[in-house]
């Protein structure tokens, strides 16, 4: 199979810098608007992936701890242009959502508050919830390939909304997967090993401990290696991270407050791009510009590292036909993940004849091919805005 150094799946590097400045930009809603939003460009509009090979990054992206989507996005960017496609796309992907929470952050440290935005991000919610739909469908309709993955999806939703943890969903479905493969029959090629990685040997940094005041986390090194530590070891959705960073910096160190923290995790779900960029918030409230940097840097660090060992295996799990089964189950379990947090969400965006009317809308001019994720996001914030204007 090909791989990104061939000269028919290169891409320039200002092409993937453009394309992802833009999704870092428009993409409100969290990991799975992120997965739809680059399926929509990468698979559909530009064709640089097959479907299936967009599928198998989501699967292996999955395994991985730290933000997901910011691991797909890093994912795409090393198949297209290598090693600094690797950079290129990731940074580009994160720059947008932090420079917006430096601001974000900058405006709470001098008014105390958040600005009231509520009214312009439940139009944009509404339509993110018709852009992951959609992307749902597509994906399903490639990865659910058979009766016996029809139901071992249904078995991850189940497990999933009795609260088993994804992670424990992923390698289940891996299991069974890579058994129900074995049972068909020997495979022809040795299988190649793809487990979860916790931590890379030497990214994993303990912070520094004991207690604290504020003013002590003006030293850049602690703050850095709490993030590092962090960006290595978290699975999971937006609650985990919140757990982890209650931990250190409430519990343990003192430097943040409840609201505080409350606040910073908010920002990052409410700012388009990675919800890891909390962090962004965190290391501007405690040491200013040069701490949002090292901040951002440490909790994304992991990421790309893990992208680079991971990412090459991908291809080679591929090609072996027992390995290539258990990431068809990981695929699938993904999906039905993707689906129920689609669910959660959507039961918290769509809660009026408005949003309702907007998710409606957008759903109808996507599938119909009349509207682009893109313009949609732009159309549901103006009138997203226009309703709470005309409600005031």
């Amino acid at each position: 199979m090909a791989t990104p150094a061939d000269a028919d799946r290169s891409t320039s590097l200002a092409e993937l810098a453009r394309l992802f400045l833009k999704l870092g930009v428009i993409g409100f809603g969290g990991p799975a608007a992120h997965v739809a939003l680059m399926e929509d460009e990468v698979v559909q509009r530009r064709r640089w992936l097959t479907r299936d090979e967009f599928l198998d990054y989501v699967g292996a992206t999955n395994l991985l701890p730290g933000p997901n989507s910011t691991e797909l996005a890093i994912q795409i960017g090393r198949d297209r242009a290598g090693w600094p496609g690797v950079l290129i796309a990731g940074a580009c992907f994160i720059l947008p959502a932090a420079v917006m929470v430096t601001l974000l952050a900058w405006g709470y440290s001098r008014f105390g508050q958040l600005p009231n935005v509520a009214a312009t991000l439940a139009g944009v919610k509404a339509v993110v919830i018709a852009i992951v739909v959609q992307a749902l469908w597509r994906l399903g309709r490639t990865a659910i390939k058979s009766t016996w993955l029809v139901l071992l999806a249904f078995a991850s939703v189940v497990a999933a909304v009795a609260g088993v943890h994804e992670l424990v969903v992923l390698l289940g479905a891996a299991v069974v997967a890579t058994a129900a493969a074995a049972g068909r029959g020997g495979a022809t090629t040795p299988a190649v090993a793809f487990v979860p990685v916790g931590a890379v040997p030497g990214i994993a940094t303990a912070a520094a401990s004991g207690a604290a005041s504020a003013q002590a986390a003006a030293s850049l090194l602690p703050l850095f290696g709490i993030f590092l530590k962090i960006g290595s070891l978290v699975f999971g959705s937006g609650y985990v991270l919140l757990a982890f960073l209650r931990a250190d910096f409430v519990e343990r160190l003192g430097w943040l407050t409840e609201q505080q923290l409350l606040d910073a995790v908010a920002v990052g779900q409410v700012t388009p791009g990675p919800v890891f960029t909390a962090a962004t918030f965190i290391g501007y409230l405690l040491a200013g510009v040069p701490g949002a940097a090292v901040a951002t840097l440490g909790i994304f660090l992991p990421a790309f590292i893990l992208v680079a060992v991971s990412g090459p295996l991908v291809r080679r799990i591929r090609q072996s036909r027992i390995a290539g089964a258990a990431l068809d189950g990981v695929v699938v379990a993904s999906l039905a993940l993707m689906a129920v947090v689609t669910w959660q969400l959507g039961r918290a965006a769509i809660v009026d004849v408005f949003t309702a009317a907007a998710a409606i809308v957008a759903g109808g001019l996507l599938f119909t091919g009349r509207a682009t994720p893109a313009w949609l996001v732009a159309g549901g914030a103006l009138a997203g805005y226009l309703s709470g204007v005309v409600t005031r």
